[in-house]
């Protein structure tokens, strides 16, 4: 987007969240809405957040990840902040929360509620901080390079117009070993312009939402290689008006990814060094399993093979201590077993069809 159309979107967003919507209820599609059941803990912690924060949540999905105990968090685009507050009771009184957005009515609530989590919470000074700014520009907000263990965000990346800009940002304040783990809003195809140009559907989330292979590539651009997905579904817009405005070109998916800034360079595929982890269940919440991703599931006390990429995300992370470790990098035995590809002779052999990328 151009400057000037990219200032446009930007106060058309605020409009939308600092005046139009005044409780989830205004939201007048299902995406940015989340239907998923949380666990008992999540339930728990949910239960003593101000019933005003609750009511101006726009989120997509849950974006708690795990063992936070102690970490310094940054929430993009948290609102009324009820993922800061959530997030609190599990960094703990040694941890921190901040959260950033450019809305005044939305801060203002968030603000008005410190002392009341505080209290709630049983701590003796609040862990929460709330900044005014853009989630394109942190560091105009006070925040520094690798001051960051965590960011998250729910439903708020589609809304930027500058969305390669916010990636490269998550990623200059993240600390190596850091995590952006947030849930948004994807596309099946680019979204046609005159969708962009629609300022209801760039409010619901829908017209801003990036083309998955998109993301993907800005990601690696940003310096997170290897995107995780963590879980998806379907997003079932249910609002007449704005499904004729589609009219069905494109197909939009709420979707948790989980990016990591590793020391080392990540490789684009998955490749077999011989490693493999073994989990101790002792990460808070998961005593007999724990998932990485989608297609990682890793249970207590049974040897894991994995790829040397999935081995640095629990090797270099928070997670580490987590994990015992076999193998190291000093052999390399090919491309891991169900990765996906094959080497091109092999594929000719096996009377693959030509012109597939993979």
């Amino acid at each position: 987007m151009a400057s000037s159309t990219a200032e446009k979107t930007i106060e058309e967003t605020k409009e939308y969240y600092g005046k139009i919507l005044q409780k989830s209820s205004d939201l007048k599609t299902n995406a940015c809405c989340t239907d998923e059941i949380p666990p008992a803990y999540i339930e728990k912690a949910m239960l003593k957040i101000h019933d005003e924060v609750h009511a101006k949540y726009y989120g997509c999905g849950l974006v708690l990840p795990d063992a936070l105990e102690g970490c310094t968090m940054l929430d993009l685009g948290c609102g009324a902040g009820r993922d800061v507050y959530m997030l609190s009771q599990f960094v703990g009184e040694s941890g921190k929360v901040i959260g950033v957005d450019m809305t005044a009515e939305q801060l203002e609530v968030a603000r008005r509620h410190l002392e009341h989590h505080q209290k709630a919470f049983g701590y003796a000074a609040s862990n929460v901080t709330f900044l005014d700014g853009y989630i394109e520009d942190l560091a105009a907000a006070g925040v520094a390079d690798k001051s960051v263990d965590i960011v998250v965000s729910n439903c708020v990346v589609n809304l930027s117009p500058d969305k390669p800009k916010v990636l490269r940002e998550v990623f200059r304040i993240l600390k190596e070993g850091g995590e952006f783990y947030f849930s948004d809003v994807y596309a099946s195809r680019r979204v046609p312009p005159e969708l962009k140009e629609d300022p209801e559907l760039w409010g619901e989330c829908l017209s801003g939402a990036l083309y998955w292979n998109d993301f993907m590539r800005i990601a690696k651009e940003a310096g997170f290689g290897d995107p995780r997905l963590v879980k998806d579904s379907k997003i079932t817009v249910q609002n007449a008006k704005l499904e004729a405005a589609i009219g069905g070109r494109v197909d939009f998916y709420s979707a948790t990814y989980r990016l990591f800034k590793l020391p080392g360079v990540l490789e684009p595929d998955c490749e077999d060094y011989g490693q493999a982890i073994v989990y101790k269940g002792t990460i808070p919440n998961w005593p007999h399993f724990w998932d990485l991703d989608n297609h990682h599931r890793m249970e207590k006390g049974k040897v894991f093979p994995v790829c040397g990429n999935t081995n640095a995300m629990v090797h270099d992370t928070r997670f580490r201590k987590h994990f015992e470790y076999l193998g190291d990098k000093s052999t390399h035995f090919g491309i891991f077993d169900g990765c996906g590809k094959l080497i091109p002779f092999a594929s000719a052999q096996a009377g693959a069809a030509s012109g597939n990328c993979c």
